[in-house]
């Protein structure tokens, strides 16, 4: 195999983005209201900020409403909390996203589970991940929603083939195992305690790569022809970004792979998106 396919996540996630924006005009013409995203950002993180600025512009090319908070590194637990609180109750607001990670005052499973079930548009409230794992899902985590997307955009069906996530987070490893499941693909999980890990790859017809550590997966542990789907956004030394899969010498090896930057990442904002228009429509056959 020469080279693999380039699974293009900017070119899918523009599609999925301009479709948004013409259901919202839609919307508009019948005289209903744009869905509304809040945005929480607590603190100065370089890479939460530059997050929130991408999902702020995104909600304005769609034509969302887009309200982006801003609290101080020092910010309590309570004022989130009551914070949130507010958003729950504003009719205008259909989706609520406080951008992780968070001090270390601030407790993340409290934050996560005040946001109405309804509203959490990250997908990350036990309420929605339990319905995912009932296979019946609402709101869904973005990131692994995002990778199931690429995965139909390409029509790659995971039925049936062996699918190996690397990385076991709440955040992406665990509910892109359930997103798997549901697709009816045989799922392994491998986490820092997983003994041999080439082995387990070495069989994978696909690969979810969410570990956070550059250039980790090797391409000698990959199986020829495997779909890769690398989450992995790390900044080496130089300020280059790369993912968690070595991508020059994987490319030579599988059939397809999304690059880094520009797979994984702008499908996640995108879904973002597509969740808060769903969240919307929910709230108003509701």
């Amino acid at each position: 195999m020469d080279t693999a396919q380039l699974i293009d996540g900017k070119a899918v996630a523009a599609n999925l983005r301009k479709e948004i924006a013409e259901q919202v005009k839609l919307r508009s013409e019948k005289g209903l209201p744009a869905p509304g995203l809040a945005v929480v950002l607590i603190g100065e993180d370089p890479a939460s900020k530059v997050y929130v600025g991408s999902k702020v512009k995104a909600c304005e090319e769609v034509g969302f409403v887009s309200r982006s908070y801003r609290m101080d590194v020092e910010t309590t637990q309570g004022d989130l909390l009551a914070l949130i609180d507010e958003l729950n109750a504003d009719a205008e607001i259909h989706g609520i996203l406080v951008q992780l990670p968070l001090p270390k005052q601030i407790d993340v499973q409290s934050v996560i589970e005040r946001i109405d079930p309804k509203k959490d548009v990250d997908g990350f409230h036990p309420y929605n991940l339990g319905r995912l794992a009932g296979k019946a899902p609402t709101l869904r985590p973005c990131t692994p929603y995002g990778c199931m997307r690429l995965l139909k955009a390409y029509g790659i069906d995971p039925m049936g083939k062996k699918a190996v996530v690397v990385g076991a987070s709440n955040i992406v490893g665990r509910p892109v195992a359930l997103e798997l499941l549901m697709e009816r693909a045989t799922v392994t999980v491998c986490h820092s305690k997983t003994q041999d890990l080439p082995a387990e790859l070495a069989d994978a017809d696909i690969v979810i790569a969410a570990v956070g550590i550059p250039n980790f997966i090797k391409g000698e542990w990959l199986k020829p022809g495997a779909v890769v789907i690398d989450v992995g956004i790390n900044r080496l030394a130089n300020g280059k970004l790369t993912g968690d899969v070595d991508f020059e010498a994987a490319k030579a090896k599988v059939a397809a792979i999304t690059p880094v930057p520009g797979g994984a990442g702008p499908m996640t904002i995108a879904c973002l998106l597509q969740n808060t228009l769903e969240a919307c429509e929910a709230m108003e056959a509701a």
